[in-house]
């Protein structure tokens, strides 16, 4: 159950910040005050969806998503009697547009479009890899934008031609609201081409995929606002500063209360990551993690799977379940043997091995293997990813003290976390406030306006400890999924 810090208005604290969040479901936004407290019956959302096909394609109309920042801007503003002191925007990493004339020529390339697949093979065999990824702090990936940028100039030459601009989606809704964009350091990094240790457009990259670094935008950490060349409209913005987009894992980390790389941050929506937030640069990174700097001097360590909420939502729509309760209680309850083993990459594998391309694998399904043991074997299968992310993790930070979660699916498939305390042998603390990202990308500007203000805490639920006594199970269980990810998966790859 989710628990609020909301205030009314009177209650409030300046100076105040607009928020934006574009995520996987929606644009929203709401207003915070100097504490990082929504204020009450200053937030809005509006609803979408991502294009998707079967041959791997997922986008969305960027213009769709610039008038629905209009829409939420307008009705959080309504009525609202006080200046806004800073404006500031996170959406789902990463993201692609191509612009000319301040008007997208392509649609928005997501996270989730797996189609630059070959390219990445390629880049593969070309690259040393390992030496791009402790340059870069990340691998290659169909998510990342080196192959997305070849595949495109292979697919669609004469708009790739045409394009005067790649941005991300967030850049673009800057661009089209006050005329001015850049790329905040996070969104930089989650393009999986930003130089780590000197946050500028690595070089190499950037020639392989033949993207002159003048046809990208200029990097800018949260601490350089920029400075709006069209009014956005509303007179509660007119002193406003307006910062550099961020991504939605940058919102999240700090929304949720990470602070020292002894407490991870756990995140379960469409897609889910395991993160740390780390002071300083980070020598050498372990193969299956990436490594995004977020400011001048901080970093967030992490891995990525895409389908959390998207493979619960697909077993909800494809197989004939019972009650929600009964989902709830059969997950509750002692490990069940027998069960298939199940790899969750329905949309392509990122975290730990990187395989794009990787597609669901159901293992030792028979005509006798029930919904609820598929509902089962596939929470199980998520959870065994979260797991993997957190080893890799641990080779670094060391051993967690505890794992804080949040997103809806902690809500709405609770018994997710008991499984992930209990394969990973550590305390799992739900974190009970909504929009925990939004909220987050309001104290990235609220870190550069009122820097010595400490924000309210996020709410926090009861701790969920580890069930030892189901551990020998779940350690087995991982095993076998290594096994057929091992034949299956890195075999095919």
């Amino acid at each position: 159950m989710s628990t609020s810090i909301t205030i009314d208005l009177s209650q409030a604290e300046a100076p105040f910040v607009l928020a934006f969040d574009v995520g996987s479901t929606g644009t929203r936004a709401g207003i915070y005050d100097a504490l990082a407290r929504p204020v009450r019956g200053h937030r809005a959302k509006v609803g979408h969806a991502f294009t998707t096909v079967a041959n791997g394609t997922s986008t969305i109309d960027p213009d769709q998503v610039v008038a629905e920042a209009r829409e939420v801007m307008g009705a959080v503003l309504d009525g609202f009697p006080h200046q806004i002191a800073g404006v500031c925007i996170c959406t789902f990493a990463s993201s692609l547009v191509g612009e000319a004339d301040g008007r997208a020529l392509t649609p928005c390339y997501t996270y989730a479009d797996s189609r630059p697949a070959p390219q990445v093979n390629y880049l593969k065999s070309i690259l040393n890899e390992d030496e791009v990824q402790q340059r870069t702090g990340t691998r290659q990936h169909t998510g990342y934008l080196p192959a997305r940028f070849l595949w495109l100039r292979q697919t669609d030459e004469e708009t790739f031609g045409r394009v005067e601009r790649w941005m991300s989606l967030g850049e673009y809704v800057w661009l089209r609201l006050i005329g001015v964009t850049a790329a905040g350091v996070s969104t930089a990094a989650w393009t999986g081409m930003l130089n780590r240790r000197e946050a500028t457009w690595d070089a190499e990259l950037c020639g392989l995929a033949g993207v002159d670094p003048h046809y990208l935008t200029p990097i800018a950490p949260p601490s350089q606002p920029l400075e709006p060349v069209i009014a956005p409209g509303y007179p509660q913005l007119a002193e406003a500063a307006w910062f550099p987009p961020i991504s939605d894992g940058h919102g999240q980390s700090i929304g949720a209360g990470s602070s020292d790389p002894g407490t991870l941050i756990l995140s379960a929506a469409t897609s889910g990551a395991m993160r740390a937030v780390v002071e300083g640069d980070i020598e050498l990174l372990p193969r299956g993690v990436w490594c995004n700097r977020i400011d001048e001097n901080r970093s967030i360590l992490g891995g990525a799977i895409n389908d959390v909420g998207r493979a619960f939502s697909w077993l909800g729509e494809t197989l004939l379940l019972p009650p929600q309760d009964e989902i709830d209680a059969f997950l509750e309850r002692d490990p069940v043997p027998g069960l298939p083993i199940v790899l969750p990459w329905f949309s392509g594998e990122r975290s730990t091995g990187w395989v794009g391309e990787a597609r669901a694998v159901f293992h030792r399904v028979s005509a006798a293997t029930t919904p609820l043991e598929l509902y089962r074997a596939t929470a199980e299968g998520v959870a065994f990813s979260y797991a993997r992310m957190l080893r890799e993790l641990a080779l670094v930070v060391g051993a967690p003290r505890e794992i804080l979660a949040t997103g809806r699916v902690t809500g709405d498939v609770p018994a997710l976390l008991q499984m992930v305390a209990d394969v990973t042998a550590t305390p799992v603390t739900p974190i009970t406030l909504k929009r925990s990202t939004l909220r987050g990308t309001a104290l990235h500007a609220l870190e550069v306006l009122v820097p010595d203000v400490e924000p309210a805490p996020a709410p926090r639920g009861a701790t969920i400890e580890p069930d030892t006594s189901r551990y020998p199970y779940y350690h087995r269980r991982m095993e076998r999924f290594g096994v057929i990810y091992d034949k299956v998966i890195a075999h095919a790859n």
